[in-house]
């Protein structure tokens, strides 16, 4: 760690407590800390301890409930704005780009990155960037190393199977415009999305999607900390991949 680092970490473990970052610790050992799921050996940070659950119930976890029911309950309108943005205001979305890869066949239309609320977006799809800035960011349940963008895989297009960088934080999908022939695999299990219904689950996990319709598939995915996390934890961590992202000329 750098000097940085060390020095926040030590003023995180004087306020919450000498073993909070315990688990952070040790996840920067060698080796990681702690065994790893065979399905999760290409993430690159495991943080010991989170249950290794592939797929978990949207509702089962209290401090996530108000945000899936926010926005399931704004999925019509949700949709109708959606619609119209992909219709009239195509420009404002773009290839999306994941760490590992970037497709025309995958497009991105960004409600927050970087850290901070994308304000572009509050014109083009309002009812989601409200539900979002007030259940997610206002409540600090969102993941500021991640986003929340609407996801569009066009027909016949596919995403590979891969796995995302780390367990700590967790995906949230609400099914906006789901046509025939769409699917996602985690760890070797798929499912279906149901239109105006979230998915939730953990993307350090090996998984894959595609749409074999005709019709482009959207949801709304929202990078949220695991609910395994502490307060503590999500400071650290937060310090933690920022400076990596400094050092490595990312941001």
């Amino acid at each position: 760690m750098t000097p940085e680092t060390e020095h926040a970490f030590q003023a995180i473990k004087r306020e919450y407590g000498a073993d909070s970052l315990s688990r952070v610790e040790r996840m920067l050992e060698p080796g990681g800390g702690a065994a790893r799921h065979p399905l999760q050996r290409g993430a690159k940070w495991i943080l010991p301890g989170i249950s290794p659950t592939p797929w978990h119930d949207p509702k089962g976890h209290p401090e996530l409930v108000p945000v899936v029911e926010a926005f399931e309950a704004a999925h019509p309108v949700i949709k109708e704005e959606l619609t119209a943005a992909w219709a009239e205001r195509r420009d404002a979305f773009s290839d999306y780009e994941h760490y590992l890869t970037r497709q025309e066949d995958w497009q991105a239309l960004y409600l927050y990155r970087g850290g901070g609320l994308v304000a572009e977006s509050a014109d083009t799809v309002p009812t989601a960037y409200k539900v979002l800035e007030e259940f997610a960011v206002g409540t600090e349940k969102i993941c500021p190393l991640l986003e929340c963008h609407f996801s569009t895989l066009l027909p016949q297009a596919a995403i590979a199977p891969h796995c995302d960088l780390w367990n700590f934080s967790i995906n949230l999908h609400l099914a906006v415009d789901i046509p025939g022939g769409c699917s996602i695999t985690v760890a070797g299990e798929t499912r279906s999305w149901e239109e105006g219904r979230c998915l939730l689950f953990d993307y350090s996990f090996e998984h894959e999607a595609r749409n074999s319709g005709n019709q482009p598939r959207t949801c709304l995915l929202v990078d949220l900390w695991h609910p395994e996390t502490t307060v503590p934890e999500r400071l650290a961590l937060t310090v933690l991949i920022t400076e990596i992202r400094r050092l490595m000329g990312d941001l």
